[in-house]
């Protein structure tokens, strides 16, 4: 599917957990030949301004958006937001909630590694970008730097893996309340990977409250979506005339996928637009 429409609708900029600026995001965006991207930082709009201006230099299209945190049955579970309004309160105090929850979470986390391993604070905030959302994906860097795993997969595989006796699980709304606020914000809410983690959530009745909560879509293309959930998705998406998107989930160097590795038909891109009602897409050709 590589860059077969150049549509990639799910990326991560150093703002949140990617390794590269807003701006060179944009930029490795349209130089991979893609001419529409989202920016979709997990639970921050700070990006926005510099990948807006980047757009408009590359000539490229942006739909500036947030991958919002949940959590359902003890897993965590992401929501698209694609065109919110940035300044919607509810939405915002949610994410301000999140953002605080997890910068306290991955104090404790490094406090629990530190008392095993040569691991402070500092150590973390040394490589992680000023004002960005620190979180795991940061305290495997830090690991990375200090010589202690070799990457960010050995870190996760060991570790800061979910049942390491380090881990410490963090607090997020519902699904369904997230999605509620999208909508409220006049954004667009898409179910990130749904193959990937909270697989109760594709059970009937928890996604049929999702889609009375007004979810428009679901990422269907995605490397963490095995065949069976691909199905089940679609199946969902026909049922409920739901957007079906695909896109990479880029990092930079943060993990292994590539820009425009699953992408996104024009038709439903066009839904998404349409849909929006928060903020313009920047550079709509």
């Amino acid at each position: 599917m590589h860059n077969e429409h150049g549509i990639d609708l799910h990326t991560h900029s150093n703002a949140s957990d990617g390794t590269e600026s807003p701006a060179d995001v944009v930029r490795a965006a349209a130089a991979s030949g893609l001419h529409t991207i989202a920016l979709t930082d997990h639970d921050t709009v700070s990006g926005w301004d510099a990948a807006s201006r980047a757009a408009l230099e590359c000539d490229i299209t942006l739909l500036p958006g947030i991958e919002v945190s949940s959590k359902f049955g003890g897993a965590s579970v992401h929501v698209l937001a694609y065109l919110p309004d940035p300044s919607h309160p509810a939405l915002n105090e949610s994410m301000a909630r999140v953002r605080y929850d997890r910068i306290h979470r991955a104090e404790r986390i490094v406090a629990a590694i530190g008392a095993d391993y040569e691991l402070t604070w500092a150590d973390v905030q040394a490589v992680s970008e000023p004002g960005a959302t620190i979180g795991r994906p940061h305290i495997a860097d830090a690991l990375i730097s200090l010589g202690i795993v070799g990457d960010r997969g050995e870190a996760f595989a060991g570790i800061l893996h979910h049942r390491s006796k380090y881990y410490v699980p963090h607090e997020s709304p519902s699904p369904a309340d997230v999605v509620s606020q999208i909508v409220a914000a006049g954004g667009v809410p898409v179910l990130a990977h749904g193959g990937s983690r909270g697989a109760a959530l594709l059970t009937e009745a928890p996604f049929a409250a999702l889609v009375e909560a007004g979810l428009a879509g679901v990422e269907v293309g995605h490397r963490e979506n095995d065949a069976a959930a691909q199905q089940t998705l679609l199946g969902y998406a026909e049922r409920y005339d739901l957007i079906v998107t695909g896109s990479s989930d880029y990092h930079g160097d943060g993990k292994p996928n590539r820009l425009g590795e699953h992408t996104t038909a024009p038709d439903q891109l066009a839904r998404i637009i349409e849909q929006a009602a928060g903020t313009a897409p920047v550079n709509l050709r």
